[in-house]
């Protein structure tokens, strides 16, 4: 499973070392692979500071839905408030593939819809492809 780390507000290095670390301390979850930090320009079109970008893959026998729901609580623990789209934010845990799972639901969808679109996640995947 292989999870986007995203952050454009604060400490955004703390941000992104405290989602790591929570995502290592969660049960069922292992912690595989950390690529490297990107600087990455905000999407959606809004002025707004840059993003520090990262993907982590993991094992786990977490549920799709289960894992989410942990790492929503990761980013409400880092600050993280929900109330724009495309706003900036502390911290911010996609999950881009779940496996070969395919799934998409009125709270989730896998492969992440914005897969084809973020040229740095691609980058970030083949990254922890050759790890």
């Amino acid at each position: 499973m292989d999870i986007a780390l995203g952050s454009n507000l604060g400490d955004r290095h703390a941000h992104l070392a405290a989602a790591r670390a929570a995502i290592a301390a969660l049960p069922e979850v292992t912690l595989l692979a950390v690529t490297s930090i990107e600087d990455t320009t905000p999407l959606g079109g809004l002025d707004q500071p840059a993003y520090l970008n990262q993907m982590v893959r993991v094992v786990t026998t977490l549920a799709p839905h289960a894992l989410l729901d942990a790492l929503l609580a990761i980013e409400t623990a880092q600050g993280r408030r929900r109330n724009e789209r495309w706003a900036s934010r502390t911290l911010d845990l996609d999950i881009v593939r779940y496996g070969d799972l395919t799934l998409s639901d009125d709270r989730l969808t896998v492969p992440h819809p914005g897969l084809a679109a973020r040229e740095f996640w691609r980058r970030e995947l083949a990254e922890l492809d050759c790890s």
